[in-house]
């Protein structure tokens, strides 16, 4: 008897007890739900991307220190002329988009907020609101987002300046955003200025 014969005597005498599923019966009964569960493939999509989201948000998720939670917040990149803020700051410029972050984890918030500010800039948006709610203690849920908030745009090479939102756009709720303009609308300006010069 060879190796191949003796390992298939061994394999039919430890199944000798086995009893086969009945016909039909070796399925769990899921319930019928409608819809289909997505395909191996796309979970595994699903998890590449996510995994590959993950990898590239630099955003810090560590601990942050609390802002009060009656006071406005402001920020200006070095560089950034004192009137681009006061600007902002009175809600000077048109929000061309706006994230609402109300009562969102904040693993969720990071998520969103790390893929809203990218595509903004891409798309060319200059001015962006955040809605992160404002809360009535220090502690509160709405603070700490805004909290995170504050200190995750300030991680972004994209955005110049943020301030409070104005009352009529939610107040301490909220935060204007001013985005640095892509190298595609810097080459049109560029552009532009050479043809005014031209004679």
């Amino acid at each position: 008897m060879n190796a191949n014969q003796r390992d298939e005597q061994l394999f039919f005498h430890e199944m000798a007890d086995v009893i086969p599923l009945n016909k039909g019966r070796n399925r769990a009964d899921a319930g019928n739900t409608g819809a289909r569960p997505p395909s191996e493939a796309q979970l595994a999509r699903r998890a590449s991307a996510q995994d590959g989201e993950q990898e590239s948000n630099f955003l810090s998720d560590e601990f942050v220190d609390l802002l009060p939670v009656n006071d406005p917040i402001e920020f200006r990149r070095d560089g950034i002329q004192t009137g681009v803020i006061e600007k902002l700051r009175h809600g000077g410029y048109q929000v061309d988009s706006q994230l609402n972050l109300l009562k969102r984890p904040v693993a969720e918030c990071r998520r969103e907020l790390f893929r809203f500010i990218r595509e903004a800039h891409q798309h060319e948006l200059r001015c962006v609101m955040i809605v992160h709610g404002r809360g009535k203690s220090d502690e509160s849920h709405a603070n700490v987002v805004r909290s995170y908030v504050g200190k995750w745009l300030e991680q972004f090479d994209e955005v110049q300046a943020y301030a409070t939102a104005q009352p009529r756009h939610g107040g301490l709720g909220a935060t204007y955003v001013m985005l640095k303009k892509s190298y595609r609308a810097r080459q049109r300006n560029r552009e532009l200025h050479q043809r005014r010069r031209a004679p």
